[in-house]
């Protein structure tokens, strides 16, 4: 009898686990803010792998309002935005060794500022201060020709590398990467 009850219980158990982790995953999917991800190939099986959560502008002003501008930004929404290298690389002419961080933003009309950070792990806000920055990197900013409505972190391939762009509402923030 001790024994159809513990093989019960742990059903039970496995069950309530199985449906935690299922709600989980669809809290996820459904949340105003989707998962998204962006991946720059190097060659030779290495990669800059990107990922956030992208929030909609929603007729909000975006930058200079929601985002204000000198202030540091998560670049997304939801968790922090993760940065995950696979081969050392030089972004805006500093070097990124390989390996996983969080990035960071600080927006403003004419240039943006990205920081690298060592520190990971943590939710998107808030920045654990320059102390866990590895890199800060100049990042030349743009008009777009129109709105974005979904903030997008994407990567074009360039010569030795990939040009990291940011793009929502009429702006584009962009810095080069390159493999050392």
């Amino acid at each position: 009898m001790r024994k159809e009850f513990a093989f019960l219980g742990a059903g039970a158990l496995t069950l309530g686990l199985m449906a935690a982790l299922g709600s989980a995953q669809m809290d996820k999917a459904s949340r105003p803010s989707p998962a998204a991800k962006a991946t720059c190939a190097l060659g030779d099986g290495k990669t800059i792998t990107v990922d956030y959560s992208s929030p909609r502008a929603k007729g909000r002003k975006i930058f200079g309002g929601l985002v204000p501008y000198g202030e540091v930004w998560r670049a997304g929404a939801n968790e922090a935005t993760t940065f995950v290298t696979t081969a050392d690389l030089m972004v805006g002419g500093s070097h990124v060794p390989a390996g996983s961080y969080t990035i960071f933003t600080i927006p403003n009309q004419d240039k943006w500022t990205l920081i690298i950070s060592k520190k990971t792990g943590e939710w998107g806000i808030p920045y654990p201060g320059t102390d866990s920055d590895l890199v800060r990197a100049d990042m030349k900013v743009s008009k777009l020709p129109s709105a974005v409505e979904n903030f997008t972190i994407g990567f074009d391939k360039a010569a030795g590398g990939c040009t990291l762009r940011m793009d929502w509402e009429t702006t584009r923030a962009s810095v080069e990467i390159s493999k050392m």
